[in-house]
């Protein structure tokens, strides 16, 4: 069985759906003022420009317009400029388009595109933590979240690792098993297993690694 065998096509358009109908709503009933807050996982981005660059990624999806050096800082630099004199509420609105709409054309692209979705997710939870809102890194999605990562880090071919969580019944096996390394161990909640993977912060937060570095799973560079 091959890797390609063990994806749901269907899993990074099922988060991406799951996250929209939590995520759109929540930024449309916040003030504009809040859009201008710095984020802390994201330096020198603000809420707006994490916003902009997840809708303009994932119209790129949907339109399949993959130039030379797409979700570069460069590039991502550029499509948030591109968004400046865009109202808030636009900028909302084409995330919401997206969310709809690039699910299909990642299904399929065989597997290069999982990582969009699970992107766009964890931003979601970049955006959700500087809000002071629950379920950043967590909530409704979490289940498909930690899905997709387990088929990304062995599409990816990461260091195996197998993680008991608190808040999920059963054991996560992540990364390619290999005989040349013995599976590292994570032993917390979900969500910092996620922030673990995503490069996010976890300091102050319990959990246990073993067999690891934590930048060894950072897997977003």
């Amino acid at each position: 069985m091959t890797t390609a065998d063990l994806r749901d096509p269907d899993l990074p358009g099922l988060l991406l759906t799951t996250e929209r109908d939590g995520l759109i709503p929540l930024l449309r009933s916040r003030a504009d003022a809040d859009f201008a807050i710095p984020t802390a996982a994201c330096p020198g981005w603000t809420v707006r420009d994490v916003l902009a660059h997840c809708s303009s990624a994932l119209m790129r999806v949907v339109e399949s317009r993959f130039e030379k050096g797409v979700f570069s800082p460069e590039a991502n630099d550029r499509d948030i400029a591109e968004r400046a004199d865009w109202s808030n509420a636009r900028v909302v609105d084409e995330l919401e388009r997206g969310m709809t709409e690039a699910g299909p054309v990642i299904a399929k692209a065989g597997g290069v595109l999982d990582m969009v979705a699970l992107g766009e997710w964890v931003h979601g939870g970049d955006v959700r933590d500087v809000l002071g809102e629950p379920g950043a890194y967590a909530g409704p999605g979490l289940p498909h979240a930690l899905r997709l990562l387990a088929g990304i880090t062995r599409y990816k071919g990461t260091l195996p690792l197998h993680a008991d969580l608190d808040d999920v019944d059963e054991p996560l096996t992540l990364g390619a098993a290999s005989g040349e390394r013995t599976p590292a161990r994570y032993i917390g909640d979900a969500a910092t297993l996620v922030r673990l993977y995503a490069g996010r912060p976890v300091q102050g937060r319990a959990f246990e690694l073993a067999g690891a570095e934590a930048a060894e799973l950072n897997i977003f560079g």
